[in-house]
């Protein structure tokens, strides 16, 4: 796997050693694990409160290129102090498919921090969402009138004061001359040589490409339509190009479009680093085959199986079972009102573990204001005097940095109400277990580890001591009675295991 490295200081009494320093056990960390590093950023002198960093951002943006899978971090906080800065910019490397691992540290301080990092990445979601709806709303309102509301310039169109889209005197008349030169009969490269001819440029000044000229042919406004999201009004603009020519074009466009390639499918193996031998311990990865007709054949199968590297003789399992399996008892546990609460109060106490520097400044707080009553209510009794003034000063001071403190407490780690982990975990109910993007986001969330054995499964959970075992006995016992077959599983018949399942 290809990773990079990022680090950062944040105080100016800090040197450049200290970057070195983190480097070099990021390193060392990447060598262990048979990661090859590509790259650094550090940023001096910045504070991880903010996500206004350069190389962070440069980072962040980097990813989406998709040339590394791995952010090496000295400690966690070095890639953030705040969480909700953290969790946002988690999402977003995960949806570019790249992980922050910390090289002295576990990333979720424990599988069941895994849960609250998702809570946070929720929250962080719906903070952006709830942004984008309040965007939006003022977009509607400016397309009820349409007016242009940003983006790309069409080609042959000029914005006026009151942002209404006007046709350019300039270029207009060469779209019209585009629609005319299509409908009679000329290719996509004499028009480009045509423009290119004229010094006709996009609106951004770069040359016209065929993706251009293709997106102009088929663009709507130049018959005067306006369309913003669901708002589509006919004649919202002046229009360039007479409606029976842009019909011709549109005819012409379709008899000349290719049946677009298909790409091939990736299938998505949801258990892969989740799913484990219970004979060997190893490693169970996604396989294909086809058989002879052809057929497309997925499953798991034990890496040490594959690559010889012990006796172990487990048995491939079929991707869909398996996945099925765990998706089920997962759905099920969710489904339980008493889980969902066990799992709440935990969180709730995980919490409370988690942050122990707000309860000591929250005490110190009391004390301190227990301190200031008692001078004032000294002095009330005529008891002033330059030491009792030069106290209260002090503790006055105190007490306001202590309320600094206990905010930059509270922004750094923001606590969850339990009525928003209730709601969040409910949330997961109403999930389409249908759905590929739904079924990866219910395993990644709550599924810590997949052990499978020959007669039984164990699942265990992100939350503490949480573990299922499932006897495949008793699948086929479900099974059958639903008229499945499950006999790939290939399992021998054996006592069946007790269930267990647990959540302290």
């Amino acid at each position: 796997m290809k990773a990079v490295i990022y680090a950062r200081y944040s105080s100016a009494s800090q040197r450049e050693e200290s970057i070195e320093g983190q480097v070099k056990e990021c390193t060392a960390y990447a060598e262990r694990n048979g990661y090859m590093v590509i790259g650094t950023y550090a940023d001096r002198a910045v504070s991880g409160t903010t996500d206004n960093r350069p190389e962070f951002q440069r980072m962040i943006k980097d990813s989406k290129r998709k040339q590394f899978d791995l952010v090496i971090v000295w400690k966690l906080d070095r890639f953030a102090r705040n969480r909700y800065v953290s969790a946002k910019y988690k999402s977003q490397l995960k949806q570019n498919g790249v992980r922050v691992v910390s090289a002295n540290e576990t990333i979720s301080e424990g599988a069941d921090g895994i849960l609250l990092e998702s809570m946070l990445e929720g929250m962080a979601e719906w903070y952006s969402a709830d942004l984008k709806d309040k965007v939006i709303r003022g977009l509607n309102l400016n397309a009820d009138k349409c007016l242009w509301n940003g983006g790309t310039l069409p080609i042959g169109y000029v914005v006026d004061e009151e942002q209404h889209l006007q046709p350019n005197p300039m270029t207009a008349p060469y779209v019209l001359e585009v629609f005319k030169q299509y409908d009679g009969g000329s290719t996509l490269t004499q028009i480009l040589n045509y423009l290119n001819s004229k010094g006709i440029t996009n609106t951004k000044g770069r040359p016209i490409t065929y993706g251009t000229i293709q997106h102009m042919l088929s663009n709507r406004r130049y018959i005067g339509e306006y369309a913003f999201r669901e708002t589509v009004v006919p004649d919202g603009i002046p229009a360039i190009v007479p409606l029976d020519l842009f019909e011709r074009v549109q005819e012409k466009l379709e008899k000349n479009r290719k049946a677009p390639a298909r790409a091939k499918a990736e299938e998505a193996y949801l258990l892969t680093t989740k799913l484990f031998c219970g004979h060997c311990g190893t490693a169970m990865n996604g396989e294909s085959g086809k058989s002879r007709n052809g057929a497309v054949h997925r499953y798991y199968k034990c890496h040490a199986v594959k690559k010889k590297l012990n006796d172990c003789k487990k048995k491939s399992i079929r991707k869909e079972e398996i996945e099925d399996l765990v998706v089920k008892e997962t759905m099920a546990m969710l489904m339980d009102d008493a889980m969902i609460e066990a799992i709440v109060s935990m969180l709730m106490r995980l919490q409370d573990e988690e942050n122990t520097d707000l309860p000591m400044y929250e005490k110190q707080l009391r004390q301190t204001e227990t301190a200031i009553d008692n001078i004032v209510t000294a002095v009330m009794n005529g008891m002033a005097s330059k030491a009792l003034q030069a106290k209260l000063t002090e503790l006055e001071e105190t007490k306001e940095e202590l309320l600094v403190r206990i905010e930059e407490e509270k922004l750094e780690k923001p606590k969850i109400s339990a009525e928003f982990m209730t709601f969040w975990l409910h949330r997961f109910r109403k999930l389409d277990v249908t759905n590929v993007q739904h079924r990866r986001m219910l395993i990644d969330t709550f599924v810590n580890a997949v052990f499978l054995y020959d007669d039984k499964l164990l699942l265990t959970y992100n939350f503490k001591d949480g573990t299922r075992t499932i006897t495949f006995n008793d699948v086929k016992t479900a099974a059958n009675k639903a008229g499945s077959d499950l006999d790939c599983l290939g399992a021998p018949e054996k006592a069946p295991v007790r269930v267990l399942f647990s959540t302290k």
